[in-house]
């Protein structure tokens, strides 16, 4: 398979990511609690302290992850049980530009092996730190729920990235699926 075949197929796979997925924003279960279990900002999985090393049992949680406001849940029909989350439940640990006929697309992959293609569905944005300056890039995974990119995917972005000038002043912005996004000001 050439590379373009590979990317291709990462396009297909990012659209059937989003379906098959349990609809639990529609469960509705009776029974509600709180459990010992955390996300950390890196993407590690926690249950009492102790990270999962089941990679399997992760994907399979992250499946029936749902945020309400600021809390986020694992839903099943007879359950919803509140975690810990301390940035963004997942992460951006990949990313692919692609050609997809006329159109350039990004190809974010996170770190429980979903696909997402930056655009108007799957929206990127960049915090910046008031104080550090530092910027915390997202991009939208599903519902409302984001992934955190990694440090070296921000820098790919950013190497990608093309000036454009704005009000009096530049910033960087990169392009995908028809829409551009503003990595920060110059």
């Amino acid at each position: 398979m050439s590379k373009a075949e590979e990317l291709l197929a990462l396009l297909e796979k990012a659209d059937q990511d989003e379906q098959g997925l349990p609809p639990v924003h529609k469960w509705q279960p009776e029974r509600q609690d709180d459990i010992d279990m955390r996300i950390a900002r890196d993407g590690t999985w926690y249950y009492q302290e102790s990270p999962i090393q089941r990679e399997r049992m992760v994907k399979l949680f992250s499946t029936i992850l749902l945020r309400e406001g600021d809390d986020y849940f694992l839903v099943t029909p007879v359950e919803k049980l509140r975690i810990k989350v301390d940035d963004a439940p997942f992460v951006a640990t990949d990313v692919e530009r692609v050609t997809d006929g006329d159109r350039e697309k990004l190809v974010f992959t996170t770190n429980v092996g979903t696909h997402v293609v930056a655009g108007a569905r799957h929206p990127l944005r960049v915090e910046t730190d008031a104080d550090s300056g530092e910027p915390a890039p997202y991009v939208h995974v599903r519902d409302n729920l984001e992934a955190l990119i990694s440090r070296n995917i921000f820098y790919q972005l950013v190497d990608w990235a093309r000036r454009e000038e704005q009000g009096g002043g530049a910033r960087l912005v990169v392009d995908s699926d028809g829409e551009t996004f503003e990595l920060g000001a110059l």
